[in-house]
C-alpha cells in the first residue's frame, strides 16, 4: 500500500479528497489529513508517506513554504489548488502531478497511478541491485527479484530454465514445472543474468546455458531444455551461440 498525507486547509475539500481516496483507492492507506504547515512538517517526520496530496495557497503560507522547511523531499507531491498560475512553479518542483479543484475521480486515479508506476519501478531497480550484490558471495544462493502484481518474488537463479517475452510480459519457467509471469520487458533481465550462464538465443527467449539437454544443428538449430522445451536458436545468434556452447 501506498502511505499518504493530505495537506488541506479547506474542509470541505479535506473531506472530498478523503472520501475519494477511502471509497476507491483501497491501495492508498491515508495516514493524517491536515491543514497547516507545521501539522504536514510534523505528519511527514512522523509517518514518512509515499505521496503527499498538497494544497498551494494555505491560511497565510503555501505548501512551498512546507516544502522548504522539508529540505530533502523523499516523497512524491501531487498539488491539489484552484489556482493554475501555480502550475509552472509545480512542474519545476517536479511535482508528479497537478489537479485542479473540484477534483475528480479519474484525475485522481490518472495521478496516483503514476505514483505507483513510479515508486515501483525505483523499488524494482533497487531490489534487483541489493540482491545481485548481497548474493554475489555464493554462486548457488543467487537470486533475482521478479516483479509480480502485489510486490517482488525472490527466485534462485539456478531454479530459472528459460524466460519467454510474450508481448509486454515475460515468463519465468522454472523447474519443478513453475511459472512466473512479470509485467517487465525482458531486456530488463539481459544484463542482470548475462554473468550466470543465461544467453539471449532469440529475440523472445534467454535460456539457462546449464540446463541444455540437447542442441539440433539446422540454419539456426534449436535447443531441448532439461523440461523439455524446444526453442529456437535465431540466425543471426547462431555463431555467438555455438562459442558460448563450447565454452560451457
Amino acid at each position: 500500500m501506498l502511505k499518504a498525507i493530505i495537506l488541506e486547509d479547506e474542509e470541505d475539500s479535506r473531506k472530498l479528497l478523503t472520501g475519494f481516496l477511502k471509497d476507491y483507492f483501497p491501495q492508498i492507506n491515508l495516514l493524517a489529513a491536515v491543514d497547516n504547515v507545521k501539522a504536514a512538517v510534523d505528519a511527514i517526520n512522523t509517518f514518512h508517506p509515499d505521496v503527499v496530496f498538497m494544497d498551494i495557497q494555505l491560511r497565510g503560507e503555501t505548501s512551498f513554504d512546507l516544502i522548504d522547511k522539508i529540505g530533502e523531499i523523499n516523497f512524491e507531491i501531487i498539488f491539489t489548488t484552484a489556482y493554475d498560475s501555480f502550475m509552472l512553479r509545480a512542474i519545476k518542483l517536479s511535482a508528479i502531478d497537478y489537479l485542479l479543484k473540484p477534483i475528480n475521480a479519474p484525475d485522481l486515479k490518472t495521478a496516483i497511478e503514476k505514483v505507483e508506476k513510479k515508486i515501483n519501478r525505483e523499488m524494482f531497480n533497487k531490489s534487483l541491485e541489493v540482491l545481485m550484490n548481497n548474493f554475489r558471495s555464493n554462486h548457488n544462493d543467487h537470486k533475482i527479484a521478479i516483479s509480480s502484481s502485489d510486490g517482488f518474488i525472490f527466485e534462485k537463479i539456478s531454479n530459472i530454465i528459460y524466460l519467454k517475452s510474450d508481448g509486454a510480459y515475460t515468463y519465468f519457467f522454472l523447474k519443478c514445472n513453475e511459472k512466473i509471469v512479470t509485467s517487465k520487458n525482458i531486456h530488463e533481465y539481459e544484463d542482470l543474468l548475462a554473468d550466470h550462464n543465461f544467453f539471449r538465443i532469440h529475440k523472445s527467449y534467454i535460456i539457462n546455458m546449464g540446463e541444455i539437454l540437447k542442441y539440433v544443428r539446422g540454419e539456426g538449430g534449436y535447443v531441448i531444455m532439461s523440461n523439455n522445451a524446444a526453442i529456437d536458436v535465431s540466425r543471426r545468434r547462431k555463431d555467438d551461440f555455438l562459442k558460448m556452447l563450447n565454452k560451457a
